[in-house]
């Protein structure tokens, strides 16, 4: 018999014990019936499992979400390495992308990471993923949540949308306060591109090493502008109290939804670009249809501790 395809549930909570019944006798159901499983989830509901799975805990590696998935986008490929590692026995995983404390941009980029699960991992069977949600997360995410899960609290969610990864990936994103600097590119002017953001993210309190990554990141996603999006584009750069964000948009269309967020392969040329960035930056949004693509970089003044 084969293994059933990608299951992907999500159930509410409104405190600890309720957490605790949502995730552990799911987590203990895949130890025991001699498949693997784990658990992604922010810091203190690290320590709640550890403490409820007592010994069998320690067949289930426990990551905190804070760090794994602090940019959204890197989240998709722990979770594949996760899967990877139980090699081909059927897996039962926890991941909690959305909490309270988010900033607004990072929840944005949880929810469409929740989207694009469905489409990462709809050929991978065996693998079960319950997403907890906090009830204070407040009722757009779970509105949210209902779109992206086909099955919420147990049952078939009414409000499911198969297309909703590609509409939220062309959707829009909130305009900034205020801009300081907005220049258009082409290839001659990457040396240009490259020094202006050192200059802005230095001048901003980034240090060397974080602002050379951020100049490097937009050197990657400029440079596809100029390969994949008329030879041109724009680039705009801003601050506010944290964080410096970089936005370069251009007229291409990537049709590829999971465009950062698989490892490329030695032996496919591109897609090395948007990984590298999403490795570097603590945040990148991409939004992307047939009128254009924009991505932002965000970079906060100190990482995350």
């Amino acid at each position: 018999m084969s293994a059933p395809g990608f299951v992907h549930d999500a159930l509410v909570y409104r405190d600890d014990a309720d957490f605790v019944e949502a995730t552990v006798p799911f987590l203990l159901d895949g130890i025991r019936a001699g498949g693997a499983a784990f658990a992604v989830v922010p810091g203190r509901r690290v320590t709640l499992l550890r403490e409820a799975l007592g010994s069998e805990g320690e067949k289930v590696p426990l990551l905190d979400m804070t760090e794994v998935g602090a940019n959204p986008a890197r989240i998709i490929p722990a979770l594949r390495d996760l899967v990877d590692t139980a090699g081909g026995r059927p897996v039962h995983g926890v991941g909690e992308p959305v909490w309270a404390g988010r900033s607004a941009q990072e929840t944005a980029e949880a929810l469409l990471h929740e989207a694009l699960l469905n489409l990462a991992f709809a050929d991978t069977p065996g693998f079960r993923l319950r997403c907890p949600y906090d009830v204070a997360v407040g009722t757009g995410v779970l509105d949210s949540a209902h779109r992206s899960h086909p099955i919420m609290d147990g049952r078939p969610s009414g409000h499911y949308d198969v297309d909703y990864p590609r509409a939220r990936f062309a959707g829009e994103l909130p305009a900034p306060a205020e801009v300081s600097d907005i220049t258009h590119f082409s290839l001659d002017d990457l040396p240009d591109v490259r020094d202006l953001v050192t200059a802005r993210a230095s001048a901003f309190g980034l240090s060397r090493d974080r602002a050379l990554d951020l100049a490097l990141a937009v050197n990657e996603i400029v440079t596809n502008s100029v390969c994949h999006g008329d030879e041109r584009g724009t680039l705009r750069v801003w601050t506010d109290q944290s964080t410096v964000t970089c936005e370069i948009t251009d007229g291409g269309h990537i049709t590829d939804l999971l465009v950062g967020r698989h490892m490329p392969l030695p032996s496919i040329r591109g897609g090395r670009g948007v990984w590298l960035a999403n490795h570097l930056c603590d945040l990148i949004q991409i939004r992307s249809s047939a009128v254009g693509t924009i991505v932002r970089l965000h970079m906060r003044r100190q990482s995350p501790a």
